[in-house]
C-alpha cells in the first residue's frame, strides 16, 4: 500500500481506490493460500503409503488448479476495475468539455498519395504520442501545473520575464513532422519515433527575449534538473529550432515534457529537454546533463537503415510469374535526408530500393524492396546514403558516447 501511495502518482484512480484495491487483493490472496495450506495439513494419515502418496498428490494437484484459478481472477478483476476507472477518468473529461481531437484523426499524412507504399509489416510512418519511446533522467516524470508554470526567463536580459502559455502561443504557431532519436539507441533499435510538432520557433521569438548584446547561449533548464546549453548563433541560423507545446495537435503527455520541451534538428534526444522552466541567457558555452556525463558534446544524429519486415506470408506475383517477397524498413539521417538506400541479400550484389516520398525534410524515409523468393535460410542487410551521397557508416560501434553505428542485417529461415 505504502508503495502504490508514493509510487504510482500517473494511476488514473485516487490513492484512497487504489490502497483498497492493494488491500482487498492481498487479503484474498492470502486467505486462499491459508485455506489450501489448512487442508494439505489436516489430511489423515493412512496405513497405506501408496494410497498416503496418491491423495497427497491429488491434493496438490487441486491446489495448484485453484491457485492458478484464483490467480486469473484476480487479473480479471484487476483489469476489469482498471477499465472501470479509465470509464470514469473518460467520463469525467468528457463532461469537463471533452478530449481535444489529434490532428491525425481528421487528415490525412502530407504523403498520403506517394506511389510507394510501406512493405507488410513495416513500423507506422507516424508514431501516435503515446507510442514515441522516452528516455528519462527520473523513473518518475515531473508532475507541472499549468495553471501555476511560467517560463522564467532571466540571465543576461533587460528585464527578467515570466510567460504564460498563453503568451507563447500567441505567436503563429509552427508546424512540423519530426523523427527524434535517442543516442543510445542501438542499430535496429525502437527508441525513434515520428509525429507531428507544434510550437514557436526561437528564431522569431527572439527579439522579445530582449537579450544583452553579450548574451551568446541559452542554458535551458527543465523541472527534472535536466539542462542542456544551445548558441544564439545556431537559433538565428535555423527557424526549425522550436519550443513545442502540441504533438499531434494535442498538448503534451507529463510523460513526454508536458507543458514545453525543445526541438533542435538533426541531434539526438540526449540535447532537447522536456519539461523547460527557464532559460537563461549566458555568455559562455557550458556541457550539458548528458555531456558532463561523457556523452558527445555535438551528438548529430548518425545516417542509419534497419529492415522491419520480410513479408513471406505477403508474396505478390512479378511480370515474369516470379514470386516476389516485400521487404521494407526505414532510413534517416536528420535534416540531411536519404537519397538511396541498397539491400543486399547473402552477401550478393547490392540492390537499389525503392523510397516513399517522406513526411517532411526532418523526418525518415520509408523504403520498399521486393525480393525474388527463394526458399532456405537468408541474410538481408540494409544500408543507406545521405542526402549528398555520403554512404551511412558501416563500421559497428557501441551507442556510447557517440551513438552506434553500423549496418543492420536480419537473418531468417524461408
Amino acid at each position: 500500500m505504502l508503495i502504490s501511495l508514493h509510487a504510482s502518482e500517473t494511476a488514473s484512480v485516487g490513492p484512497g481506490a487504489r490502497a483498497v484495491w492493494v488491500l482487498g487483493a492481498f487479503l484474498v490472496w492470502g486467505a486462499v493460500l491459508g485455506r489450501a495450506e489448512q487442508r494439505l495439513i489436516d489430511i489423515k494419515e493412512t496405513t497405506n503409503a501408496v494410497a498416503d502418496a496418491a491423495a497427497e498428490r491429488l491434493d496438490r494437484r487441486r491446489f495448484l488448479v485453484k491457485l492458478g484459478g484464483t490467480t486469473a481472477l484476480i487479473t480479471v478483476a484487476g483489469a476489469v476495475v482498471g477499465e472501470l476507472a479509465e470509464a470514469r477518468r473518460r467520463e469525467a473529461v468528457m463532461m469537463a468539455g471533452g478530449e481535444p481531437t489529434r490532428w491525425s484523426a481528421t487528415h490525412p499524412l502530407p504523403n498520403a498519395n506517394a506511389a510507394v507504399k510501406p512493405a507488410p509489416g513495416t513500423r507506422p510512418e507516424f508514431t501516435p504520442p503515446e507510442q514515441h519511446y522516452r528516455i528519462d533522467i527520473n523513473t518518475i516524470p515531473p508532475k507541472v501545473d499549468e495553471r501555476e508554470w511560467r517560463l522564467k526567463i532571466a540571465g543576461l536580459v533587460e528585464r527578467p520575464l515570466a510567460l504564460t502559455m498563453d503568451d507563447l502561443q500567441r505567436y503563429e504557431p509552427m508546424h512540423q513532422f519530426v523523427t527524434m532519436s535517442c543516442i543510445s539507441n542501438p542499430v535496429g533499435g525502437d527508441l525513434i519515433g515520428t509525429t507531428r510538432w507544434t510550437g514557436v520557433s526561437l528564431q522569431r521569438q527572439l527579439p522579445d527575449l530582449q537579450l544583452k548584446p553579450s548574451a551568446t547561449h541559452l542554458k535551458i533548464r527543465s523541472a527534472d534538473q535536466f539542462f542542456e546549453v544551445i548558441s544564439l548563433n545556431a537559433i538565428k541560423a535555423d527557424p526549425r529550432i522550436m519550443l513545442a507545446y502540441l504533438w499531434d495537435g494535442v498538448p503534451l503527455t507529463r510523460e513526454h515534457g508536458f507543458p514545453l520541451r525543445i526541438y533542435i534538428p538533426d541531434i539526438h534526444g540526449m540535447k532537447q529537454p522536456k519539461w523547460i522552466e527557464s532559460v537563461e541567457a549566458t555568455d559562455h558555452w557550458e556541457p550539458g546533463y548528458w555531456v558532463e556525463r561523457g556523452w558527445n558534446k555535438v551528438a548529430q544524429v548518425h545516417a542509419t537503415s534497419v529492415i522491419d519486415s520480410v513479408a513471406v506470408d505477403m508474396t505478390i506475383i512479378g511480370a515474369d510469374h516470379q514470386k516476389l517477397v516485400p521487404i521494407g524498413g526505414i532510413a534517416h539521417a536528420g535534416v540531411r535526408g536519404i537519397s538511396k538506400v541498397e539491400v543486399q541479400v547473402d552477401g550478393g550484389p547490392w540492390q537499389q530500393v525503392e523510397l516513399r516520398t517522406p513526411l517532411s525534410k526532418l523526418t525518415w524515409v520509408i523504403w520498399k524492396y521486393d525480393w525474388p523468393f527463394h526458399s532456405g535460410k537468408h541474410t538481408f542487410t540494409v544500408r543507406c546514403y545521405e542526402g549528398n551521397g555520403t554512404p551511412q557508416a558501416a563500421t559497428p560501434s557501441p551507442p556510447e558516447p557517440n551513438g552506434a553505428t553500423g549496418l543492420y542485417s536480419k537473418s531468417m529461415m524461408l
